[in-house]
């Protein structure tokens, strides 16, 4: 393994790519049912279509909201993050019957880095059960003295590919794609606020811990 050498601005156009990439989807279906408006006008349709507009609207904004708080300044250097908030923007996450969510933490002002890195945990979580199942996080402590443990259950749950190795800031190759910039982007938050991150598996369970250095 090789150390990911990463200048600034390859790491904002890689994280903006990724945001893009999460909301797209979302926009263009809100951009395909209006165009069932204003093309059909069978009324089954045009309900339809406002049905897919209003989804796909709830989700690109929960995305949005999301990703604000996980890659974006969230507030002026320094500021602290209430925990109640970042649940709200991670639930939003999870708005259709694929995965089930559960959230149990304090409801504290965390530094915003250490908040940041909770939700970032979450999404690679999210890519250990590509076939649906259930996640829980748990934060306990307070924001000096703090572990966060996030679970993954379903069907084939599997440690994703090449996360352990980017949350340590290595690749194979010395270099990271969109793809993998956000589990990498974990891993420097991750050692910005003094935390250690580690993977266990057991059956069909992923456990993603976070702890402090």
């Amino acid at each position: 393994m090789a150390t990911i050498s990463l200048d600034s601005l390859d790491l904002a156009a890689l994280l903006c790519s990724r945001v893009c990439h999460d909301v797209i989807s979302p926009v263009g279906a809100i951009v395909n049912g209006l165009e069932v408006l204003e093309d059909d006008s069978d009324q089954s349709m045009r309900e339809f279509a406002l049905e897919l507009i209003e989804k796909s609207a709830k989700q690109a904004s929960a995305r949005l909201q999301f990703a604000r708080l996980a890659f974006g300044a969230a507030g002026s250097a320094g500021a602290a993050i209430d925990l109640g908030d970042a649940e709200h923007v991670a639930r939003g996450l999870f708005q259709d019957d694929k995965i089930s969510f559960a959230w149990s933490a304090p409801r504290l002002l965390f530094p915003k880095n250490r908040v940041k890195l909770l939700l970032n945990l979450i999404m690679i979580a999210i890519n250990a059960i590509p076939r649906g199942g259930a996640i829980s996080t748990s934060v306990s402590g307070d924001a000096d003295k703090c572990e966060f443990i996030i679970r993954s259950k379903g069907l084939n749950a599997r440690i994703p590919a090449h996360a352990e190795a980017l949350l340590a800031g290595e690749s194979e190759t010395g270099t990271v794609d969109a793809h993998g910039i956000q589990i990498y982007y974990a891993g420097m938050i991750a050692r910005a606020s003094g935390m250690t991150t580690s993977f266990s598996i057991e059956g069909d369970e992923v456990t993603l811990r976070a702890t402090l250095a």
